[in-house]
């Protein structure tokens, strides 16, 4: 048997040291070293940037129709298989659309209003309107009207008149609620929690795409509905709907998306357009742009609607011409030119809005292609403004226990991780550590960095010499860090922590009192590494051109360790993680990494993955831990048992933790160590 006592010795010995003055430098001093800054508060979110913007995709160089058409049903039939259906979503996809059709109310001068409930996945019921002519004869367009981030849902006024409108002119629109806003507002519902159902291996953009897909089933299945003429159109986040369910559903065959969306390049620089969780779905933009689903339009007509100088996002002044420059060769390759339109609005001034204005170009863009040669048909606004309706005439009653993310995702969790149990036969341990870390490298997408170390500054501190280093990551990242050496280190300890290393002085002082070289250093996202401005979003968008943040910060934490282990050579190098978001990442990155990492220490460590939904946490919060389908195929155990029989210590754990990784004393005994994560 391995005897890993004198490990678990030294560790706990780390820990129980007092505070105070350490080999010359107190903890007051070593906390000023920590704070110095070594790369400065732009550089991450320089790095991050281009990072992104280099890895989003192109428009292909098409010169046929039959190229771009090949090109347009690979890219759709990608999307909806590997990013809208992945996972239990593939079922979702096939089950019936059940319907409930419910009160229907007096709408105002030549229409009523129907209420209605559909479910967009099985569980998951939408509340709707449906504006219907009161006289209808023969075939009708069909309009699906969309909104976006406002509380007030399908209720909101803007909405209400489009719709009231449409059917004033004789087609039958249906007004739909989204999920987190009116009557589907709620916690479980907020959209930074869609990523809960990622973490499972779940798409979380399905029920985004089944609302809109459902929405469509209902209004095609009307004895009116006329299949040449379906439109879509919607404000904000309802233009981002528009444009993903108009390129990706071809039964759409017109789209007037007003003020939301861009092309993911546009995003990397102008900020105010980094949207929420469903805007930057997990690696789309390793299939395609946003101006490939724009184009994918083509030759359908479609207008693109700005606001100049919007308050919001979108500006007109920036947002429409590259997608207007990568659109129109392919509506030209057609012949259809004319089907491409666009409008930027400025009335109201600097105005996020679908108002007058912007929705008289959306009745004048449907009389072009639905009513041609009309001469009856009037694009100007018909007054109703005092047919709107309020919330509670609006009301559609929903089941008690309509699911939300939240619930999916808990429900969804109960029989994961998959394949989850530890082998206790040492042949089948051995196997099963090899299967699993091919598995969990492809999760992470880990990457195996080389480090470039340039040291900043120098300093002596009474026996402990201070280095800041600049540690480059295959000329891509970099990663700044403060290494204390002590006369004659025994050990070397790489020390990081979700507050960042400004907040590891008592770690710091505790190590060097036990004889370690200390490299307290901060990952991606974390401590001097933080993203300046909206960084869970540009987390977001590192996950959505097809890498993970966790994967990032564990394949910066291994190639640390490689460089220390070879270069600044101290003794065996143990990871320490203060924090959960540190320990999940210096898990990965151990297991990964069995050559350079001797041990692993974790503070504050969770005991499950789940808590993370137990918690309801959205991605705001901790971003790295909602890595697609990481809990599909790993816990905290699963995770901790790949290291043996390399020691893993969970300092003060939890009484979940305790419970939950209990069992990983007897996974040691297979390797014939005797080693106890949880003994303290």
């Amino acid at each position: 048997m391995i005897r890993c006592d004198f490990i678990l010795t030294v560790l706990c010995a780390v820990w129980a040291c007092a505070p105070g003055t350490v080999h010359g430098a107190d903890q007051a001093e070593i906390e000023t070293l920590l704070k110095r800054d070594i790369i400065g508060g732009d550089l991450s979110m320089a790095e991050v940037q281009w990072y992104c913007d280099e890895r989003v995709p192109a428009m292909p160089p098409v010169t046929t129709v039959e190229q771009w058409e090949q090109e347009a049903e690979r890219i759709r039939a990608a999307v909806l298989e590997r990013i809208v259906y992945r996972g239990a979503a593939a079922g979702w996809r096939d089950a019936e659309t059940k319907v409930e059709w419910l009160d229907t109310m007096d709408g105002g001068p030549g229409y009523r209003i129907r209420k209605l409930r559909y479910e967009a996945l099985p569980g998951l019921w939408i509340p709707a309107l449906l504006y219907e002519p009161e006289q209808l004869t023969g075939q009708v367009p069909v309009i699906l009207n969309v909104n976006g981030h406002t509380p007030l849902g399908k209720q909101y006024p803007p909405k209400q008149i489009r719709c009231i409108n449409q059917a004033k002119r004789g087609m039958l629109a249906l007004n739909i609620e989204w999920v987190g806003m009116g009557q589907l507002a709620g916690p479980g519902f907020n959209h930074g929690r869609m990523n809960q159902l990622d973490l499972c291996g779940t798409s979380g953009l399905a029920p985004f795409y089944l609302n809109l897909k459902r929405g469509l089933d209902v209004l095609l299945s009307l004895e009116h509905a006329d299949p040449s003429r379906v439109a879509v159109t919607g404000l904000s986040g309802g233009a981002w709907q528009t444009i993903v369910i108009s390129s990706l559903d071809k039964r759409v065959t017109l789209a007037n998306p007003v003020a939301g969306f861009s092309s993911i390049k546009t995003r990397v620089w102008h900020l105010k357009d980094l949207g929420d969780s469903e805007q930057m779905p997990n690696d789309l933009a390793t299939i395609c742009d946003y101006t490939h689903l724009t184009a994918m339009m083509a030759p359908r007509p479609t207008l693109l609607t700005f606001n100049l100088h919007d308050d919001c996002c979108f500006e007109g002044s920036y947002a429409l011409e590259p997608l207007r420059a990568a659109v129109q060769p392919i509506f030209r390759l057609y012949g259809q030119a004319d089907s491409l339109r666009w409008h930027v609005n400025d009335d109201p001034p600097a105005k996020h809005n679908y108002e007058v204005d912007n929705r008289q170009q959306n009745y004048r863009f449907l009389g072009d292609f639905f009513y041609p040669g009309d001469a009856a048909y009037d694009a100007r606004e018909i007054p109703s403004d005092d047919e709107v309706k309020s919330e509670e005439a609006l009301h559609i009653p929903l089941p008690d226990d309509n699911l939300d993310f939240n619930k999916l995702a808990l429900g969804l969790s109960r029989d994961l991780p998959r394949e989850g149990a530890l082998p206790t036969d040492p042949a089948a341990a051995g196997a099963w550590q090899r299967s699993r870390r091919a598995v969990l490298r492809d999760v992470v997408r880990a990457k195996d960095y080389q480090v470039a170390a340039g040291d900043v500054a120098r300093e002596e501190k009474e026996g402990v010499t201070v280095t800041f280093w600049k540690l480059r990551m295959d000329n891509t990242w970099t990663v700044p860090a403060v290494e204390f050496v002590p006369d004659a280190p025994q050990q070397t300890a790489i020390l990081v922590a979700d507050q960042g290393r400004q907040s590891t002085a008592v770690q710091v002082a505790e190590l060097l009192a036990a004889g370690f070289r200390v490299i307290a250093a901060d990952p991606f996202y974390h401590g001097e590494s933080k993203i300046a401005q909206l960084d869970y979003l540009f987390a977001l968008l590192v996950a959505g051109v097809g890498d993970r943040p966790l994967g990032l910060q564990a394949s910066q934490m291994a190639a640390i360790a490689r460089w220390a282990a070879a270069h600044r050579a101290a003794g065996p190098v143990q990871l320490v993680a203060v924090g959960p978001r540190c320990g999940a990442a210096a898990l990965i990155a151990a297991a990964l990494e069995d050559q350079a990492v001797h041990s692993v220490v974790l503070h504050g460590s969770l005991g499950s993955l789940k808590e993370v939904l137990e918690q309801n946490c959205g991605v705001q919060e901790q971003p790295e831990l909602f890595c697609f389908g990481l809990l599909e195929s790993f816990d905290i155990k699963q995770l901790a048992a790949l290291s043996a029989p390399r020691p893993v210590q969970f300092v003060a754990p939890s009484d979940r933790a305790k419970s939950e990784l209990a069992e990983l004393a007897d996974w040691y005994q297979v390797w014939g160590a005797d080693v106890d994560p949880l003994r303290n």
